[in-house]
């Protein structure tokens, strides 16, 4: 599936630009008046069999605030909802809806219009577990005789004499969790299988992150994956808390670029 990059900027000299959030089918509405960044009004640039989603931005205040990917995110998941959807990566800019029409949407039709046609009636989820951490410490400390040692050394100890031992220990549990949590990830999406067409590992953002995996869903398949998820996270009880985030814009799937919670 082709990826969309982001596009050229804006001539310099201008005062306001195009956003580009992402691409859709040509005959898609907005249903309501939807602000984006900058506060700025969100419409439709068409162009055929094609649209994207746009909205104009001041040229003269950088782009990069967490308010700013916020509204990236939160416009491509919600038009996601209604809607196959290519979201663009954070920053793409041209420089009038001329250019949007004739240098994306042309340009990039044929590429485009079968990404979209792959992923109607698919949207993406994500599932995320965290390591309850005084469950996954006993579970280590109980598999792990040096770790158990270390941890009795360091007991009641001067933390300046017992650095070393310290330091030890933080590797032990660091090396094993990243262990644990390959181990549970695998377990995690081959629960999943037969409710996903597609799954995308994404890398931890927490030393406690347990599982952390992109879904592309069939729409009528997202009650399965849920169940799945629940199924193996009934087991995990006590040891790892799980949630399922979607439906959202299919991010891992197409070259977006999903900002990180």
């Amino acid at each position: 599936m082709p990826a969309p990059s982001n596009t050229k900027g804006a001539g310099s000299g201008q005062q306001t630009g195009v956003y580009v959030y992402g691409i859709l089918p040509g005959d898609v509405k907005l249903t309501e008046k939807t602000r984006g960044i900058g506060n700025g009004e969100v419409t439709l640039v068409r162009s055929g069999d094609l649209a994207a989603l746009v909205s104009e931005v001041n040229l003269g205040q950088p782009l990069g605030t967490p308010e700013d990917f916020e509204a990236h995110q939160e416009l491509a998941d919600s038009a996601a909802a209604g809607s196959p959807i290519l979201p663009l990566r954070f920053g793409a800019v041209l420089d009038s809806q001329d250019a949007v029409m004739e240098e994306l949407l042309d340009a990039h039709r044929d590429e485009f219009t079968a990404a979209l046609r792959e992923l109607d009636g698919r949207s993406q989820y994500v599932v995320r577990g965290r390591y309850l951490e005084p469950a996954i410490l006993k579970e280590i400390l109980t598999e792990n005789r040096e770790a158990a040692e270390l941890a009795e050394q360091i007991r009641g100890a001067d933390p300046d004499a017992a650095r070393n031992e310290q330091i030890r220990l933080g590797m032990i549990i660091t090396s094993a969790i990243e262990a644990k949590r390959q181990e549970d990830t695998s377990a995690f999406v081959e629960a999943a299988q037969g409710s996903y067409v597609a799954a995308s590992l994404r890398e931890p953002t927490h030393e406690l992150d347990a599982v952390y995996v992109a879904f592309l869903v069939e729409d009528d398949q997202a009650d399965d994956l849920r169940q799945a998820v629940d199924d193996l996270a009934a087991g995990q009880e006590g040891r790892v808390e799980c949630d399922v985030l979607g439906p959202m814009a299919p991010w891992d799937f197409t070259g977006g670029q999903e900002p990180e919670n």
